[in-house]
């Protein structure tokens, strides 16, 4: 008797994961994207042989208990061919007494040289600067690249609206995933929660209650601002840097494009007219799938909130200036 399944043949459309950066982010979000199944491929690039070689070979140790992902390695940057998409985390550290300008300056260099290198091998790919300060970067690897701003994006507040939605959740005794909120702007000291759009299933945050009263008041809607956007800062005096969340929001990133989800992440990309703002990247919420970055939503703002994004932009460009773009 012939198996019923006999006769069909299924085929497995294979996708790749190009990351840049063989440190802890980069490897975090290999990890990440490997636990999750997001893609079929995985290759590591990094000028470290050893080190890009090693990792390579760590996670490729653990595929018995992975959906059966093949990563690899290697100095050589024709690794990323073909790739769907390529994740950038390679870049200078800022170092003690360097200012965000320093930084800025150092990575826009390594761009310069790099994102002609990564088109030539992934010319389809779409683009993902994790990389700071990204929202100057993401603006630098555009022009570098030419390509749509659909396919040059950063990571953005994706990390940071995470960040708010889990405190929020803590304190209202909800699952994260209740929890609806966005970090936007600039990811870095402008950014700021859109408070005006925020709820917790469909109840507007402010008006939720614990026990009879309402925790969100403005002075606690305040302090959740500044925890987010000093989280980064107590992580890395603790244990040097941050890299487990990161890479998961990168491997988030990485399956919305790979799977065409269309899934709504606050990532970062080059702004065209949105609420007259254009020529910066800023993150907004928008729509994320297989082409990269669809359309940007216009969600409900106060008039304070518009004014506190167009001072994000108004920081970006004064960055973008300084470096002669």
């Amino acid at each position: 008797m012939t198996p019923v399944n006999a006769s069909i043949e299924t085929t497995v459309r294979r996708t790749k994961i190009g990351v840049v950066g063989a440190g802890s982010v980069g490897t975090s979000l290999a990890y990440a994207a490997m636990i999750r199944g997001v893609s079929t491929d995985i290759a590591l690039y990094d000028l470290q042989t050893a080190k890009v070689e090693a990792e390579a070979l760590d996670l490729s140790h653990g595929q018995m208990f992975t959906p059966g992902v093949r990563v690899e390695g290697s100095d050589d940057v024709a690794v990323l061919k073909d790739s769907d998409i390529i994740l950038v985390t390679a870049g200078a550290k800022q170092k003690p007494g360097q200012t965000r300008l320093d930084l800025a300056g150092a990575n826009t260099a390594i761009l310069k040289s790099l994102m002609p290198q990564l088109v030539e091998q992934a010319p389809q790919a779409v683009y993902v600067l994790v990389t700071n300060p990204c929202d100057v970067l993401t603006v630098v690897a555009q022009r570098i690249t030419g390509l749509p701003y659909q396919r040059v994006l950063s990571s953005g507040t994706v990390l940071d609206t995470s960040r708010l939605r889990w405190l929020i959740g803590s304190e209202a005794q909800v699952n994260t995933s209740s929890v609806h909120a966005y970090i936007i702007g600039e990811h870095g000291d402008t950014e700021f929660p859109v408070w005006s759009s925020a709820t917790i299933g469909q109840v507007p945050l402010r008006e939720w209650e614990v026990d009879g009263r309402r925790p969100f008041t403005e002075e606690r809607l305040e302090g959740l601002r500044e925890e987010v956007i000093n989280a980064a800062y107590r992580v890395i005096q603790g244990k040097g840097a941050t890299n487990y969340a990161i890479g998961l929001s990168g491997a988030r990133i990485a399956e919305a494009v790979l799977k065409d989800q269309h899934a709504v992440m606050s990532v970062s990309t080059v702004l065209e007219d949105y609420r007259g703002i254009s020529g910066v990247a800023l993150s907004v919420p928008s729509v994320v799938g297989g082409t990269g970055v669809g359309q940007r939503l216009q969600i409900p703002m106060g008039e304070r909130e518009e004014q506190q994004l167009h001072a994000s932009a108004d920081a970006m460009r004064k960055t973008l200036s300084d470096l002669g773009f």
